[in-house]
């Protein structure tokens, strides 16, 4: 016999399995053989802090094997081919969903396998500089492999979102991420689900191309017909990519280069390809010694104690008439340099599965619109509004000038939080997670007046919302820039292709359709629907 059964219990009660099970015969008069828990979340909107659980309860039986269906993924070694740009979440789940439909994926990546990457991510620090091609951005697992790996989205009109957390299961994700509000794999533990998700590929018949960079589509009338890529492992830093060994390979494509892949933003711009300047946020990482966060999220002075997990915070508040809010939260985490390329500063946070470190940080950013880059240019309102990478030049000269902040190095200008506030310079700065190390800088001056004097209204409203919240305790690290994607490649509602040239379909975070791992890989599932109808293999 089994029942369903909805609980809002403390946090002791509700630590593990056992706990509830001993709840569940002492308060509710029910003797479990078993429980499983369903969903999970934690309310802390008051000083008593509960566990809202839904369980699903066992009396004398035993719980089924799996939480989830896992799919059945069959060879295609034969089947028609279809290229994918990028071995991100929205290539990746693209590659997957192929296979189902009955289509070979040819995944090609600019960036090295996750494991190598992680050695180049690893010399940011003792070198001071960034890989181009092997970074924070580009690589296996694109942005988010090394960037949290926080499942949570907002985005279930796009598809379905249970759907990709199941695929993350079949693949070694903790099945705790089916059950959790806000669910999260952990950057220790991510590369690896990422690894079985290419064998998965590989021994289905796919390929998998690392250090293969895409330098063109190969257009025939108004079809894509397949990409031209270039093998890069050949190159460094300081040279161009060298034409040997260079490839085509055909197949309509479904185009998913995260969002810092600028240099595809100009070819697509260069070759008259229908592309538009689109929204962005940035700003600033945050952070605070995560007891502090612990203390004021649970409104108590132990912080956290033994039963709750590293505090979170979603914040949201409108300053003339923009949005400034929380980002990419990461309790007991990590600030990282996020850069992918020369002459750029750009920072970023991720947390391991245990969120057991001595800091907590969230990007806190400003909404950025297309119109109030006009406002800013020196050319012609209506040659401005013309230029769809208006927002990314903005991007990239944001970061060009924290990079010479900052020494022209990786390491970061930073300020005490209400130093900022307040428009004074930091004598000195807290200790930080962020290993290149920070430069005291008086960020207040030098970014964006729209930027800054929008989070420094932000920052004072939290900080009467939040007792200690503004505090200078806390550091103000600069910049952080890649939120989105600062252009939208244009495709069709319905057919998902580029709006006039078929065979191309531009898919996930990258091509302004998604904002975060999870709806990149429903994204990229949709595109490889797409694909499949356009190739005649699916209604």
């Amino acid at each position: 016999m089994t029942r369903e059964l909805n609980l809002r219990i403390l946090p002791q009660e509700a630590y593990n399995e056992q706990s509830i099970i001993a709840y569940l015969q002492q308060k509710e008069g029910i003797k479990a053989q078993a429980i499983r828990v369903l969903k999970r979340s934690i309310d802390a909107r008051q000083r008593t802090i509960y566990v809202n659980l839904t369980v699903r309860i066992y009396i004398n039986e035993e719980p089924e094997e799996l939480f989830y269906t896992p799919i059945a993924y069959h060879d295609v070694s034969d089947a028609p081919e279809v290229v994918v740009v990028g071995a991100g979440p929205g290539g990746l789940f693209a590659a997957l969903r192929l296979i189902e439909l009955g289509l070979r994926p040819i995944v090609i990546e600019r960036g090295k396998d996750v494991r190598e990457r992680k050695k180049d991510l690893a010399r940011i620090r003792p070198e001071q500089r960034v890989d181009s091609e092997s970074n924070y951005s580009f690589g296996e697992g694109g942005a988010g492999a090394y960037s949290d790996g926080k499942l949570y989205t907002r985005s279930k009109k796009r598809g379905n979102s249970e759907r990709i957390l199941n695929i993350f299961v079949q693949h070694g994700a903790s099945p705790n991420i089916l059950v959790d509000a806000h669910p999260h794999i952990g950057t220790d533990r991510l590369p690896r689900v990422i690894e079985n998700m290419r064998n998965t590929i590989l021994k289905c018949g796919g390929e998998v191309h690392f250090q293969t960079k895409m330098t063109g589509l190969i257009i025939k009338g108004n079809k894509i017909v397949g990409v031209e890529a270039i093998d890069n492992s050949r190159s460094d830093n300081n040279s161009q990519l060298s034409t040997l060994n260079s490839q085509l390979i055909k197949g309509p494509v479904i185009l998913a280069t995260g969002h810092s892949a600028r240099d595809v933003y100009r070819w697509l711009y260069n070759n008259n390809i229908e592309i538009e300047a689109k929204g962005i946020a940035v700003g600033v990482r945050l952070e605070h010694p995560s007891i502090l966060i612990d203390q004021i999220q649970y409104h108590n002075k132990q912080g956290r104690g033994k039963w709750l997990p590293a505090a979170e915070y979603s914040l949201v508040q409108q300053v003339e008439n923009h949005g400034v809010y929380s980002f990419c939260m990461c309790p007991g985490g990590f600030v990282v340099p996020a850069a992918s390329g020369p002459e750029q500063i750009v920072v970023n946070g991720m947390s391991p599965s245990n969120r057991g470190g001595k800091w907590s940080n969230s990007g806190m950013v400003v909404e950025i619109r297309p119109e109030d880059i006009e406002s800013l240019s020196n050319s012609p309102k209506e040659e401005n509004m013309k230029d769809p990478l208006a927002v990314m030049h903005f991007q990239e000269e944001l970061e060009r000038q924290c990079w010479l902040q900052g020494n022209q190095k990786q390491t970061a200008p930073a300020q005490r939080m209400a130093d900022f506030v307040n428009g004074r310079l930091s004598a000195d700065l807290n200790p930080s997670s962020y290993a290149p190390g920070l430069l005291a800088s008086p960020l207040h001056f030098w970014m964006p007046k729209f930027v800054s004097s929008r989070l420094r209204e932000a920052f004072k409203m939290w900080g009467k919302q939040k007792h200690g919240f503004l505090t200078n305790e806390a550091t103000v690290i600069g910049v952080e820039t890649r939120t989105s994607s600062p252009v939208r490649i244009i495709r069709n509602a319905e057919t998902l292709q580029h709006v006039k040239i078929a065979g191309l379909f531009p898919c996930g975070e990258g091509a302004g359709y998604a904002g975060g791992i999870v709806s990149a890989g429903v994204d990229g599932e949709r595109c490889a629907e797409a694909c499949a109808i356009y190739l005649g293999l699916k209604n």
